[in-house]
């Protein structure tokens, strides 16, 4: 059960200056995790008393999150429906929102967020009373008041990349991303991405497949809800095997690639990989393995062909390895 603050009217500066320092990282969260920034900011200025509570002083506590059997890190103790009840105790306010939002992410009573339109912040603010979140039956009105005053719907769609992120927001976000690594068949971080190529904004097609191009920063359970797909099917569909944020802008399909490509070869560039090129051409990362003789982790060299059609005849030149075609399959 979360801590419940006895409230007391907080000065529109108060609010304000709790918005500025937190905003971000409502939005790195609502990237990793798809809670609507609104809301978790709506959250957080409610619960804190906008950063003024004697908990959240004590404590980097922001949202009242109590100790529970699972916790087994720092604590304090605070009067609320009893005396001297735990809380936790966090070193930085991140590590709270994060602790937050993993609260919400992992209990099965709130799952049913997860398939609201992230942008619905009403049908999030009831939810949240309906799951039990808070005793309070003005709560849902409360975080909806807090939206519409101070204008907290913006961060959600700067965390969707509906909107420019303010300057102070792009370096936070950007350092936030580099703390998380997407594991697909390789490390992402990686990546290089293709400069020259500019891609449209919104949905368009490769290789008769649905697909957008997503920014860094981006979460994919954020996308499989905003296309209604199920994440798993999203994941598979890119052939990534975690749920994270990219860390680079890249291709994500909405559908499933193509056995195929709609051309012969592709000439690999450098700096791009196997998955890259998958990605690039909309066919599916095992099949352009296959029809070139290679396996998981083997990079083509710079000017290779790589064949999309037919199998090759020969495995290709592997980069940082001088290894020269045989004419042998390497399967």
């Amino acid at each position: 059960m979360m801590f419940a603050p006895h409230l007391h009217a907080q000065s529109p500066d108060q609010i304000s200056n709790y918005i500025k320092t937190y905003k971000s990282l409502a939005i790195a969260e609502m990237q990793r995790t798809g809670i609507p920034a609104s809301i978790i900011l709506a959250q957080g200025i409610h619960e804190t008393q906008a950063g003024t509570s004697d908990l959240v002083i004590a404590s980097n506590n922001h949202f009242g999150i109590k100790c529970k059997d699972n916790w087994n890190g720092k604590v304090v103790y605070h009067d609320d429906d009893a005396r001297g009840e735990c809380f936790r105790s966090y070193t930085a306010a991140a590590d709270s929102y994060r602790d937050h939002s993993d609260f919400l992410i992992n209990s099965p009573r709130y799952a049913f967020l997860f398939k609201l339109n992230p942008e619905d912040y009403e049908s999030w603010a009831y939810g949240l009373k309906k799951a039990g979140y808070a005793t309070n039956i003005k709560y849902s009105e409360i975080l909806i008041r807090l939206i519409h005053e101070y204008d907290l719907q913006k961060y959600s769609f700067i965390a969707l990349g509906k909107l420019p992120p303010e300057q102070s927001d792009s370096a936070f976000i950007a350092n936030e991303t580099k703390r998380e690594t997407v594991q697909g068949f390789f490390d992402t971080t990686q990546i290089k991405t293709n400069t020259d190529v500019s891609y449209p904004e919104g949905q368009f097609s490769i290789n008769f497949a649905k697909v957008i191009y997503a920014r860094s920063g981006t979460s994919l359970l954020v996308l499989s809800n905003q296309y209604n797909i199920p994440l798993a099917r999203l994941l598979e569909f890119n052939d990534l095997k975690e749920e994270d944020v990219l860390v680079n802008d890249q291709l994500i399909f909405l559908q499933r690639k193509r056995k195929i490509g709609s051309t012969e070869y592709h000439v690999t560039q450098t700096g791009e990989s196997m998955y890259i090129i998958c990605q690039a051409e909309g066919i599916r990362y095992e099949s352009i393995l296959e029809l070139n003789h290679l396996v998981p982790g083997e990079e083509p060299a710079p000017g290779e062909k790589i064949y999309l059609q037919s199998m090759a005849g020969t495995k290709p030149v592997l980069r940082n390895t001088g290894i020269m075609k045989t004419g042998i399959s390497a399967r």
